[in-house]
């Protein structure tokens, strides 16, 4: 916006960095469109609002396709400090019908607004296709992501980019950009009857995001375990990422590694996803909108916690609360509404907040649609 000021950092592969302390906006765009195609990753810092009146700051990454290729996080990327900026430990809560469940619920009502509002400013340039969000440090699965973006109705993208991370192993930052068809492709080549484990919760998510970064590692460890030295390793662990695809398609790198399932996971079949991407899209988003029900414990609070957040805004006495407590955590975990929302663009977004995924909103429509027998 005019009279804003941005950081920026420009990191070439080959060459000294750039910073600038503070720009404005429009001189920092200039300098970052002339960075574009010389194999750098950009970082843009600035400030935003939540709704909770907070201004917090943001960091706006792009990468080019080499930066891509070493460390995929997505080409486009946002993240703040500290997820706290965005899941506080405390607010402000009008005096009143306090309770565990009507705090909760504030918070949740908040961050889903802040969730929902950021994600589609960070994607509204026509050339981004999908994007997520989640308090995980990488792009993971979408149906374990508390929020997905997509540009178009296709939502079964989801599904698609889902099978590809947790079945092959690979990462959805390389593969978001590919065509529902190219990605329906790689799901059929997949033997019939494959099937791949799914979380559940946030912290069966996080396990997993763990194992697949340590297996990984070990993975590139035994490709590069004859170089002499640790800089000879470290070169050529670059080189093999950089050309993976093509080398993968020869046969002469290790394959990328399948998840194994951990006990409570749940299960998605290839003929599952095939049969997502084969429905009509308006009837898949139908499903999704019919299975975004809140359920009785939210539909109860949710009155109470929209008169509490409003009386807040009218001025009433507020009292600061802790929202970082056990009780207040598996309320949000349990109950937090799922949101289909349909943009004017033609684009929708699948939110939930940060403390739950999306696979439960996913499993149900799959179910309504007679998908997951």
């Amino acid at each position: 916006m005019p009279g804003w000021f941005v950081r920026l950092s420009i990191r070439p592969l080959a060459g000294p960095d750039r910073s600038y302390a503070a720009l404005p906006v429009e001189k920092a765009v200039a300098v970052a469109r002339s960075a574009f195609g010389t194999d750098a990753r950009i970082g843009a810092g600035l400030w935003t609002m939540t709704s909770f009146g907070h201004g917090i700051p943001l960091t706006i990454g792009c990468a080019d396709e080499k930066h891509e290729r070493r460390s995929p996080d997505g080409p486009l990327s946002a993240s703040s400090g500290d997820h706290h900026d965005l899941l506080p430990y405390r607010i402000d809560v009008a005096v009143g019908a306090r309770s565990v469940e009507v705090e909760a619920a504030v918070m949740s009502v908040h961050v889903q607004q802040d969730i929902n509002d950021f994600l589609v400013r960070v994607c509204a340039s026509e050339h981004v296709t999908t994007g997520g969000c989640s308090d995980l440090n990488t792009w993971g699965p979408p149906i374990e992501l508390a929020a997905t973006y997509h540009a178009d109705s296709f939502v079964a993208r989801d599904l698609a980019l889902s099978w590809v991370h947790v079945h092959e192993g690979y990462k959805v930052a390389r593969a978001a950009g590919n065509s529902l068809d190219a990605l329906r492709a790689r799901v059929e080549a997949a033997p019939r009857g494959t099937r791949i484990a799914v979380a559940r919760t946030v912290a069966r998510a996080r396990k997993h995001a763990e194992l697949e970064y340590l297996a990984e590692g070990e993975r590139m460890g035994l490709l590069v375990r004859d170089e002499p030295d640790a800089r000879a390793r470290w070169r050529k662990s670059i080189e093999l990422t950089e050309r993976e695809d093509a080398l993968r398609a020869c046969g002469e790198v290790l394959p990328l590694g399948t998840r194994v399932a951990l006990a409570g996971d749940a299960e998605l079949t290839r003929e599952q996803v095939l049969a997502a991407l084969s429905t009509r899209p308006a009837t898949l988003l139908e499903a999704l909108e019919a299975s975004a029900v809140p359920d009785d414990a939210w539909r109860a609070i949710e009155p109470i916690a929209l008169e509490t957040i409003q009386a807040a805004k009218e001025g009433a006495p507020t009292e600061d609360v802790s929202v970082n407590t056990g009780a207040h955590t598996r309320f949000i975990e349990r109950h937090a509404p799922f949101h289909v929302r349909r943009l004017p663009s033609g684009g929708v977004v699948l939110a939930t907040h940060p403390y739950r995924t999306l696979w439960p909103l996913w499993a149900d429509a799959l179910s309504l649609l007679g998908l997951m027998s």
